[in-house]
């Protein structure tokens, strides 16, 4: 954040509103592994490859109309990543708000990532929240979570350093890591990168095996966030190089066309993701700021008044509906409830 071509499945809407707030889990081999990493790839349960392809939404400082779930998977999407706060940078969100989060994606047939937002640059943004900080709400929430590895990412903490090099990324991250699975929950975890997300000093690019080695489940998925740094082919592709080539599972979680801190390559990273088979998500939705109303894929949340930068990621080449493909979670659902 800031300082078809395949055949989408028809879901009549009758069994949308059934499904949406209670889905029941068809019983199968292996169901309790839900998304998982293979073969340094996402994969769902059954195996199938899962290309996060996406938006953000800023849930918790702009939650949006009834329908925005439904508008994000309307555009394209198969995922989008949720802002949750903890209470540092903005009220927390309950228990009972991601339990309805979480159901609203579900209806809407995404993949919900969701993220603690207030550990955004930890040491730089006064009042960020550290790491642990961001665990001891995931904590709370595990009675919401349960049974969700199917659909759910845990995003552990966004951004969660500024400039500072001293903020411990390492030792706190696989801190994090330990104490979620000794708390019993086995989702795919994702690893923001630290210095507002993009890695300014390689922290995360160099030592990202260590912290995947570090989960005994061996089911981290990596995040780094191309911005201003971000800004030739060259940079992009010599960054997601290194993890493709070691085997571990890395997505671009949030990118934008142009930023006040340089002008991001979003052609080179939406090409080289989806030569690659990695997954992306545009900085986002809609609700930005007045200052970073540019960032906004749509304007007021309307879904039919894109952006140009709205136009560019869900139309544009290497876009959302050129390359995006359903979750196959979901048409077992629908194949399980139409027996």
């Amino acid at each position: 954040m800031v300082r078809r071509a395949a055949v989408r499945l028809a879901f009549p809407a009758l069994l949308l509103a059934l499904l949406g707030a209670a889905y029941v889990t068809p019983a199968r081999a292996g169901a309790a592994e839900g998304i998982r990493v293979a073969g340094g790839r996402l994969v769902e349960s059954g195996g199938e490859p899962l290309v996060l392809r996406g938006v953000n939404h800023g849930y918790a400082f702009g939650p949006g109309p009834a329908s925005v779930f439904d508008d994000i998977q309307a555009a394209g999407a198969n995922a989008v990543r949720v802002a949750l706060a903890i209470g540092h940078e903005w009220p927390a969100t309950r228990p009972a708000a991601v339990a309805s989060v979480i159901a609203r994606c579900k209806a809407a047939r995404l993949i919900c990532v969701l993220d603690v937002h207030d550990t955004m640059g930890y040491g730089t943004q006064p009042g960020a929240a550290t790491i642990g900080e961001a665990v001891d709400y995931w904590l709370t929430l595990r009675d919401v979570l349960r049974h969700q590895e199917d659909y759910v990412v845990l995003n552990i903490a966004n951004e969660p350093s500024g400039h500072a090099v001293d903020a411990d990324w390492l030792g706190n991250t696989k801190a994090a890591i330990a104490r979620l699975r000794a708390a019993g929950l086995p989702h795919a975890l994702m690893v923001d990168a630290p210095n507002w997300g993009n890695d300014a000093f390689h922290v995360m690019h160099d030592h990202a095996a260590e912290v995947f080695a570090a989960d005994p489940l061996r089911n981290v998925v990596f995040d780094v966030h191309m911005y201003g740094p971000f800004d030739t082919a060259d940079k992009v592709s010599g960054y997601l190089d290194a993890f493709v080539q070691q085997r571990l599972p890395i997505v671009v979680g949030e990118f934008s066309q142009i930023h006040e801190y340089g002008d991001p390559d979003e052609d080179a990273i939406m090409a080289y993701c989806q030569e690659h088979g990695l997954g992306y998500l545009g900085w986002s939705w809609s609700g930005n700021s007045s200052q970073y109303s540019y960032l906004d894929l749509v304007t007021g949340y309307h879904p039919g008044r894109l952006t140009q930068w709205g136009r560019r990621l869900i139309d544009g080449p290497n876009g959302l509906r050129a390359t995006s493909r359903p979750a196959a979670v979901y048409g077992r659902l629908w194949l399980a409830a139409a027996r």
